[in-house]
C-alpha cells in the first residue's frame, strides 16, 4: 500500500527522490529492514501474551531428554514471523500482482492450520493436536489452488507464464524444459505438501528451522529477481516471468523476518514457532519454486528439509522391516529427524543449528551454480 502512495506522490507532484521506489532492488531492501524492526518491536509482546496465558510447549518424550528443560517454553511464535512477512508485503509489494495474491493466499491458508494445530494442542490439551488426515487436507487445498491456477488460468497471474504453465525447468541442463502435463497439478500437491512437512519436521532445535529458511528465502529472492528482469533471464536462459520480481520482495521480508526471529529463537529459545509458522514457510519454499518454474531445484536448495525428511523416512521403514523379519524393531539413527541423531551421539545444540546452516549455505551456492553452470 505505501509503495502505491508513493509511486502516486512520485508521478502526480515530481517530489525528488520518491522514483527510488519503484525499484525492487530498494523495496526489497526496505520490506527486510521493515520485517526486522517488526519482529523486534512484536516480539516482546507476543512472548508476553504467550507466557500470560501459559501457551507453553510441552514436554516432547519422542525428543532427546535435555528437550525436558524446554517443557513451557512459549510456543506458536510463529505469529511473530507471519506478521512481520504479510505487513511489509502489504507495504513494499505490488499487491494486485498475481504471483503476490497467490503467496499471500499460501501463507494466511497454511498459517491458518498450523495455527489451529498449535491451538488445539497447547490451549484445548490435545496431545496430537490437529488430525494429521485434516493437517495433509489443508495442505492439499493449497497445492490444488496454486496447481490449477497455475495449470488453469496462467494469463491471469501474467501472460508470460503461459508457455510454462505446465512445465518446469531442469538444473544444469541449458534450454531444457520437462513439460509435466496432466500431472502438473498432482506434482504441485505433493511439493507444497511436501516442503511445508519437512520444514515441519526441521523445527526441533533452537533457531534451526527459522535460520535455514532464511538462507533458503534469501537465495529464492535472488533467483526470483533474476527470472523477473528480462535482461538477467535472457543471459542466464532461463524463463523470463515478468512480475516474479516482486517475489524477490517477498522473500526479502522473509529473510529480515526470520533474522528478527532469530534473535528470540536463538538458543536457549524465549520462544518456538510452532506449526503456526513452519507449516506456512514451508509451503512459501515449494510455492516460490512452483511459481518460478524451479520445482527441480527443491531438493538441492532444501537440501537441509530434505535430509531430515529423509531420515525420518528411512527410521520408519527400517523399522517396521526389522520388526516385521526379526520381530523386534531396529533403528538405523539413534532418533530421528537426524538433527536428534546428532544431540544423542553428543554434539551440543548450537553446533548442531551453526553447521546445518554452514551445510545450508554450501547449498545455497551450489543452487545459484546451477544458473551457469549448465
Amino acid at each position: 500500500m505505501l509503495y502505491y502512495l508513493l509511486t502516486y506522490l512520485h508521478k502526480t507532484f515530481n517530489l525528488p527522490g520518491l522514483g527510488v521506489f519503484r525499484y525492487i532492488t530498494f523495496r526489497a531492501g526496505a520490506a527486510a529492514i521493515t520485517a526486522l524492526i517488526i519482529s523486534f518491536w512484536v516480539g516482546p509482546k507476543i512472548i508476553r501474551k504467550l507466557r500470560e496465558y501459559q501457551i507453553g510447549e510441552s514436554a516432547k518424550l519422542e525428543a532427546p531428554k535435555t528437550h525436558l528443560a524446554k517443557a513451557g517454553t512459549p510456543t506458536m511464535g510463529g505469529l511473530i514471523v507471519l506478521l512481520s512477512v504479510i505487513i511489509p508485503a502489504l507495504l513494499w509489494t505490488d499487491v494486485k500482482n498475481g504471483y503476490i495474491v497467490l503467496i499471500l493466499f499460501v501463507t494466511v491458508t497454511l498459517g491458518a492450520v498450523g495455527f489451529l494445530d498449535d491451538y488445539l494442542k497447547v490451549v484445548r490439551k490435545k496431545p496430537k493436536g490437529l488430525i494429521g488426515k485434516y493437517k495433509i487436507a489443508g495442505q492439499v487445498f493449497v497445492g490444488l489452488v496454486v496447481g490449477s491456477v497455475v495449470y488453469f488460468f496462467p494469463e491471469w497471474i501474467d501472460q508470460t507464464l503461459v508457455p510454462y504453465h505446465s512445465s518446469t525447468t531442469v538444473p544444469f541442463m541449458k534450454n531444457l524444459e520437462w513439460n509435466l502435463g496432466v500431472f502438473y497439478i498432482p506434482v504441485v500437491i505433493f511439493i507444497i505438501t511436501a516442503t511445508s512437512n519437512a520444514v515441519n519436521l526441521t523445527d526441533g532445535l533452537d533457531g534451526l528451522a527459522i535460520g535455514t529458511v532464511g538462507i533458503v528465502c534469501g537465495t529464492l529472492a535472488i533467483i526470483t529477481y533474476v527470472s523477473g528482469h528480462a535482461v538477467w533471464s535472457q543471459y542466464l536462459t532461463i524463463p523470463f516471468l515478468r512480475g516474479t520480481g516482486e517475489l524477490a520482495i517477498y522473500c526479502a521480508a522473509i529473510s529480515g523476518a526470520a533474522l528478527g526471529f532469530l534473535w528470540f529463537n536463538s538458543h536457549p529459545a524465549q520462544v518456538f514457532m510452532g506449526d503456526t509458522g513452519s507449516l506456512a514457510l514451508g509451503g512459501i519454499i515449494g510455492a516460490m519454486c512452483v511459481l518460478i518454474k524451479k520445482e527441480l531445484l527443491l531438493p538441492t536448495l532444501g537440501g537441509i528439509f530434505l535430509m531430515e525428511t529423509v531420515s525420518v523416512i528411512i527410521q520408519r521403514m527400517y523399522f517396521k522391516y526389522t520388526k516385521k523379519r526379526y520381530g523386534e524393531g531396529r533403528r538405523v539413527f539413534k532418533m530421528a529427524p537426524i538433527h536428534h541423531h546428532f544431540e544423542m551421539i553428543g554434539w551440543p545444540e548450537p553446533k548442531i543449528v551453526t553447521r546445518f546452516y554452514i551445510i545450508a549455505i554450501l547449498l545455497m551456492i551450489l543452487s545459484l551454480a546451477t544458473f551457469k553452470v549448465r
